[in-house]
């Protein structure tokens, strides 16, 4: 939302402003970029704020890193290696750089299934990658592979099955709507935008940016060598025989470890209804599961990022009214200096007297500080947009964490499953030994079942013993994660909250300037200084 805040602001300016503008070039003091003038009155205005003076910062930000201006925003056709994502706080070496930039958008044609000219056309991005680290090739690895959105979320869904229990990223939606309503190249452009961001996660997490999956995703030309998660048609199509029957009293027709992975479609179909029943059993019935989840610290934890979740998101809408009201003051502002213009001009024309020549001067001068206070609001805007911004993408944050304990909750419902299934395999048995122990000789009908059953048992048995293995794996990325996440969470909000207050004390000393500065030069309206 903040993004798209940012890009109305820079479209926004008006005939009337331009002409505004126009009227007041041959003012020296109109130019926002000259260095601000040392106030000599002394004014309660500037009490607060001296010392020290934040004027001086406020235009670039206290990271000498502004976003705002970088190549990729303005260019989109150069890549953008001026911010750092393999500096920052997640990453284990301020030497270590993973650089990432999306740019060069190229419309092209789908020949092999599009029966109709134009029917399946789609973008590829040009994803330029800059790096020294070992996994990549070194110090001095640079190159460049041509992707589209397709290949995302391929990359996206085998790191979502492979790091399961990591905050892993959240890939951008395919917004087909948009794509729809959306002018094409405004569409497109965010998309870039948005894709670049989400490489540039990507590139951050200390464990993905190592993965083999990112790797071929950069490193590789031509099609991505990611095999994709098969589709539920396909699945159903394979039929029953490659389930994993020791969920079900069967012989196993597929790997053990197959089970540790979450249920699939069509393909999972009984294993699903089985992991459905010990849900509802998990829920309804009066016995507790064999297995439960024990961590009260990371229960504790979960609830109270659920809490931080909400309130994160009720201050990024007030942020958001924050940036509205903002931009709503810089153009009511913008117009008034257009309104005092006008007025300037018909009181020059129609002066006759010293008098209304001297009324005409005090009217320019409020208009040429009404023009600059407009462009203060708008600069102000745009940094409060860099900084604030980071809540939003907190949000995304909070989507990967609560998609992490998804996994960690999936994975102790398998090994519930399980256990019922051996809970149940055993008392199957247990009935049938001694229903056969009544039979002289024993009965073979019976004991052929019992031989059954007891393989299906230890294939049961090895199947829980994998999904202990990884909930156990998954429990243990969690934990690594949320301290992860702390750290960061800790160096986000320090950075943000910094910026956004030496950016906001900034932008009201220099306001407070101009209509000091006006103050003094309107003689109808000067300070008393008694």
């Amino acid at each position: 939302m903040m993004k798209q805040e940012e890009t109305h602001l820079q479209s926004s300016k008006s005939q009337d402003e331009q002409d505004m503008e126009s009227l007041l070039l041959h003012d020296p003091d109109t130019d926002h970029r000259l260095p601000p003038q040392p106030v000599t009155i002394p004014h309660p205005f500037n009490s607060f704020l001296d010392p020290p003076s934040y004027a001086e910062a406020i235009f670039t930000s206290f990271d000498n890193n502004n976003n705002n201006n970088s190549p990729s925003s303005s260019n989109p056709q150069s890549p953008d290696f001026s911010s750092q994502p393999g500096s920052g706080s997640g990453s284990e070496s301020d030497s270590d750089f993973l650089y990432i930039s999306v740019t060069d958008p190229l419309k092209e044609q789908e020949l092999a299934t599009s029966l109709v000219p134009g029917g399946n056309a789609y973008y590829t991005y040009l994803i330029t990658t800059r790096t020294n680290l070992p996994d990549f090739g070194g110090p001095g690895s640079e190159f460049s592979v041509r992707r589209r959105f397709r290949d995302v979320v391929t990359l996206s869904d085998r790191l979502s099955e492979t790091y399961r229990g990591y905050f892993v990223p959240v890939r951008p939606d395919k917004s087909t709507v948009e794509s729809q309503v959306m002018q094409k190249n405004e569409f497109v452009e965010q998309r870039r935008l948005a894709l670049e961001k989400y490489l540039r996660k990507l590139g951050m997490h200390p464990v993905i940016r190592k993965s083999e999956e990112l790797r071929l995703f950069l490193e590789v030309r031509g099609k991505l060598p990611l095999v994709k998660t098969t589709d539920v048609a396909s699945r159903m199509l394979d039929g029953a025989v490659k389930l994993p029957r020791q969920l079900f009293g069967g012989e196993a027709g597929a790997e053990v470890s197959e089970v540790a992975q979450p249920a699939k479609g069509g393909r999972d179909l009984l294993r699903i209804f089985k992991e459905l029943k010990q849900s509802v059993a998990n829920d309804w019935s009066g016995t507790k599961p064999l297995v439960m989840e024990e961590d009260k610290e990371f229960m504790e934890r979960k609830e109270k990022l659920v809490e931080f979740e909400q309130q994160l998101s009720t201050v990024s809408q007030e942020a958001e009214s924050l940036v509205k009201s903002q931009q709503d003051m810089g153009e009511t502002m913008g117009e008034l200096g257009l309104a005092f213009v006008k007025l300037t001009k018909f009181e020059t024309e129609e002066a006759i007297f010293e008098a209304q020549r001297i009324r005409a001067t005090d009217t320019r001068n409020v208009a040429t500080a009404a023009v600059k206070a407009s462009r203060l609001y708008r600069e102000l805007n745009t940094q409060t947009i860099k900084h604030l911004d980071k809540l939003h993408d907190y949000l995304g944050t909070m989507l990967a964490v609560n998609n992490a304990f998804a996994d960690r909750s999936s994975a102790l419902l398998t090994v519930q499953t399980l256990s019922s299934e051996l809970v149940s395999l055993n008392s199957r048995i247990e009935k049938l030994e001694v229903a056969s122990s009544k039979v002289f000789g024993g009965d073979k009908s019976r004991m052929r079942k019992i031989e059954e059953l007891k393989e299906a048992h230890r294939v049961t048995e090895n199947a829980k013993t994998c999904a202990d293995r990884e909930y156990e794996r998954i429990k243990e990325n969690n934990r690594s994660e949320l301290e992860r996440i702390d750290k960061e969470r800790h160096d986000d909000f320090f950075s943000m909250l910094r910026g956004f207050v030496v950016n906001q004390a900034g932008y009201a000393e220099k306001m407070a300037a101009v209509w000091e500065k006006l103050a003094e030069e309107t003689t109808t309206y000067s300070i008393d200084s008694s």
